[in-house]
């Protein structure tokens, strides 16, 4: 009966003659849709047929020409581009035309599964269905998410298809042109052949910005190369509790890193993005405190004080803004007992009026509903769209599939009961959203953009991002770099890997499946044990030894045999990509298989170890740590990551990451911070910052321009770095400040206020010099107002290394 019924009403939309009116200025001047070439599905006799065994999807046969450069316009980025108060006349002469279930419908999303046949192929009635009935206005996920014919899609096919869709939907319906959203926080992570570049967690590793800008602008490039528009980061959530599956989205745990990132991820992705049509739409998300809950689990409750939440968790949030962030999104669950969805505290007060956020909001996934469905915050799905109406000023429904939300939100608003106005708030700002982001112009794909996907030019960008992001931990007896002479034991699953140096959110949101393996980047991506064996020349010695997840497997019992043949070894820890529920773990202990062949390698044999880390969540070492001579954290260096670390662990550069976060000793440190008070232990596994490379560098005295700071008076902090070494340093300078004494609120150990990183020839030196304010120095008190208490600073170069420099201020009110 309901699908006779959604069928009748379908032929009697679309056979309806309405009163013929003037057409808006906006609709009907679209770029026709541009034709390229792709190979079909497989057929036999010449019927189309299924992958021969389901789970494995079919492999997409088509590559990108990948030339080594190429040239895009170029804009100016240096003026402010983002989202405005202010909604263009020809936007209000649509929005004025449109009927109430258009305008609904603009504010909705529905995932693109709902659009394709289990033969790969878009269900045209489906698609015409949600134009012409449900009147959408976005649609988001990878076709290769949705787990039907193709496991991976390259960007021609990704682009017919996403412009088969945009076809359909500027010739049903209201006629508006659908803006298409996806999960990209590495570059296009769902396109075939895309350059996929370290996780954001790597990003913040290096202490460059320069490299988080590079991820957002080829990642902007390979996906409006596929007909996607809107890019769901960046991921402005801190990494608090480092139990939480999605630590690797996150910029780390200090909110100014987190903050410069975050920042600078916006002006990659979009740019002058109202002109430069090779850009795409960012979204910071998840609005706020996401990444906080008390038992690390994905989307439990989270209990923040407010004045903790303006002092730590808002400013990479503000950051995001200030660049110009044309989106955002709230986040999954309640803070402090309430849904973040329907607070008018988070939403109104704190986004749009502390913050001045204009441009508009989106739910996270099936949010609005999950108040009905999930929480029990509403008696009905009319129920949770009514408090979402009336409490804030969130635009877009990111759901699943969209009828629920819209059929609901048709009663609230014919009724009365949440005034049209409202609506048309929301549906101005998705308007203009589209007509900046140039869809009105030309809705399609750019074709001009598809041969540069995996060009050269961007793979080394994401290897630069990568060197710069490795994490030199421990090297007792200059146990490290390898000499490519040596006989070399490797054990690892990931040593042999793409997949597994990705983590989460490629090819689909875990990443590929075993059926699928690396064999799906058809050879874009690289592994170490390829590095390693280009470095040497010659086949390396590898045993699997565990699983991705620890536990002994093909060659396990030979390792102890073969250590004893090795002048070295090196370990290789990994993780499986699995993200939100499905990457829920109970413990950072690791499977007791891992502990317990490097404990035998060091009782049984004399053979010195390595331990390199490529994972997502950092995984208590126990023992570990002080039985292995060198350490390098590698966290998820992407699909061109595999070469980085071979050149590492010989000595081709020296590294230069640091600790984004702190890594913990044992689970109940998971959630514990390196700003925590003064007083309270801190003693990690590696601190926040901490890293070294194969140089010594010392550093000078530090020297400032003034030994008083006041409000208004900032002074300027310097100190000079030198390479006392053999290879060139890349050296990130990091300065914090701790206050020796502050009434009422006890201080921070230490909180970083500037950070610089510069390249520094052997026996050469390089002076970095920063400004601190005292307005940096104030702080949010219980009160919510934001104070200055008096006193002596300590001002310090390198916290946590043991070459770092200290010096005293006084700070004057």
């Amino acid at each position: 009966m309901d699908k006779l019924y959604k069928f009748c009403l379908y032929i009697f939309i679309v056979s309806d003659i309405s009163i013929s009116q003037a057409q808006p200025t906006l609709l009907g001047k679209y770029a026709s849709q541009p034709k390229i070439d792709v190979a079909g599905p497989r057929t036999l006799n010449g019927v189309q047929c299924l992958p021969e065994f389901f789970p494995k999807q079919d492999f997409d046969p088509i590559r990108p020409k990948s030339i080594d450069s190429y040239q895009i316009p170029q804009f100016d980025e240096s003026v402010y581009t983002g989202p405005s108060k202010k909604i263009d006349d020809d936007v209000k002469e649509l929005l004025n035309s449109m009927s109430i279930e258009e305008k609904i419908g603009q504010v909705s999303v529905s995932h693109v599964y709902n659009f394709i046949g289990c033969d790969g192929n878009i269900n045209t009635t489906a698609v015409e269905y949600a134009f012409d009935v449900l009147k959408l206005g976005f649609i988001f996920g990878s076709p290769s998410d949705a787990f039907w014919r193709y496991a991976f899609n390259s960007p021609q096919r990704f682009a017919n298809f996403s412009n088969t869709i945009q076809k359909i939907a500027v010739s049903k319906g209201p006629k508006i042109p659908v803006m298409y959203g996806v999960d990209s926080i590495r570059g296009a992570n769902f396109v075939k052949g895309a350059t996929f570049f370290p996780a954001p967690v790597n990003a913040a590793a290096t202490f460059n910005p320069v490299h988080a800008y590079n991820t957002g602008r080829v990642g902007a490039k390979d996906s409006r190369a596929a007909g996607t528009n809107w890019v769901f980061g960046p991921g402005c959530d801190l990494n608090v509790n480092k139990m939480w599956s999605r630590n690797f989205e996150s910029y780390g745990e200090d909110p100014f890193l987190s903050g410069e990132m975050a920042y600078h991820y916006v002006k990659g992705l979009q740019g002058n993005y109202k002109k430069d049509r090779s850009r795409v739409a960012s979204c910071f998300k998840h609005f706020i405190a996401y990444s906080a809950s008390y038992n690390g689990k994905d989307q439990e409750p989270r209990q923040v004080p407010m004045n903790m939440l303006l002092e730590y968790h808002v400013p990479s949030f503000k950051r995001a803004i200030e660049a110009g962030s044309a989106t955002g999104m709230e986040s999954y669950g309640s803070l402090n007992g309430q849904d973040v969805v329907t607070s008018k505290t988070l939403i109104e007060d704190l986004l749009r009026k502390h913050l001045n956020y204009t441009g508009p909001i989106s739910t996270d996934s099936n949010e609005n509903l999950s108040q009905f469905t999930k929480h029990k915050t509403a008696f009905s799905p009319s129920d949770a769209s009514l408090q979402l109406y009336n409490n804030t000023s969130i635009d877009i429904q990111l759901t699943y599939d969209a009828s629920a939300f819209i059929s609901s939100a048709i009663d609230l608003f014919k009724s009365g009961t949440v005034p049209i106005s409202r609506l048309d708030e929301s549906v101005g700002r998705v308007l203009q959203l589209k007509k900046d982001i140039g869809l009105f112009e030309n809705p399609y794909s750019d074709p001009s953009l598809i041969d540069s996907v995996g060009s050269k030019q961007d793979i080394e960008l994401s290897r630069n991002a990568a060197r710069e992001s490795l994490i030199l931990l421990k090297n007792s007896d200059k146990v490290l770099p390898l000499s490519k002479d040596s006989k070399i034991l490797y054990v690892g699953a990931n040593f042999n890997s793409t997949r597994y140096l990705i983590g989460g959110w490629n090819v689909h949101a875990n990443g590929p499946n075993d059926f699928e393996g690396d064999a799906v980047y058809d050879g874009y991506g690289d592994t170490i044990l390829s590095g390693v064996q280009k470095i040497t020349g010659k086949p390396a010695n590898y045993i699997p030894g565990y699983t991705i997840g620890g536990n002994a497997g093909q060659g396990y019992k030979n390792i102890i045999r073969e250590a004893r043949k090795a002048d070295k070894i090196v370990f290789f820890f990994g993780q499986s990509g699995n993200i939100q529920s499905l990457g829920n773990i109970e413990t950072l202990k690791m499977a007791e298989d891992q502990y317990n062949i490097v404990k035998r390698v060091s009782e049984e044999t004399s053979t010195p170890i390595i331990i390199v880390l490529a994972q997502n969540q950092p995984f208590s070492l126990g023992e570990l740590s002080s039985i292995a001579d060198g350490i390098i954290n590698a966290n998820l260096p992407g699909s061109y990551g595999g070469l980085p670390i071979a050149e590492a662990l010989f000595g081709e550069f020296s590294p230069s990451g640091r600790q984004p976060y702190t890594y913990p000793r044992l689970d109940y440190q998971s959630t514990t911070t390196y700003f925590t008070p003064v007083w309270n232990e801190y003693s990690p596994e590696f601190a926040f910052g901490q890293g070294m490379g194969y140089n010594e560098i010392t550093y000078s005295n530090i020297t400032t321009s003034s030994d008083v700071i006041s409000p208004g008076n900032p002074i300027n902090v310097s100190v000079t770095a030198v390479n006392n070494g053999k290879l060139p340093q890349m050296e990130p300078v990091l300065m914090y400040t701790t206050q020796q004494v502050r009434r009422g609120y006890s201080p921070e150990k230490y909180r970083l206020r500037a950070f610089d990183k510069q390249l520094i020839e052997p026996g050469a030196s390089r002076t970095f010099t920063f400004k601190l304010t005292a307005e940096e120095l104030m702080f949010w008190n219980v009160d919510l107002n934001r104070v200055l208490e008096e006193g002596l600073i300590d001002i310090t170069i390198n916290a946590f290394n043991k070459n770092y420099v200290k010096k005293t201020v006084n700070l004057k009110k």
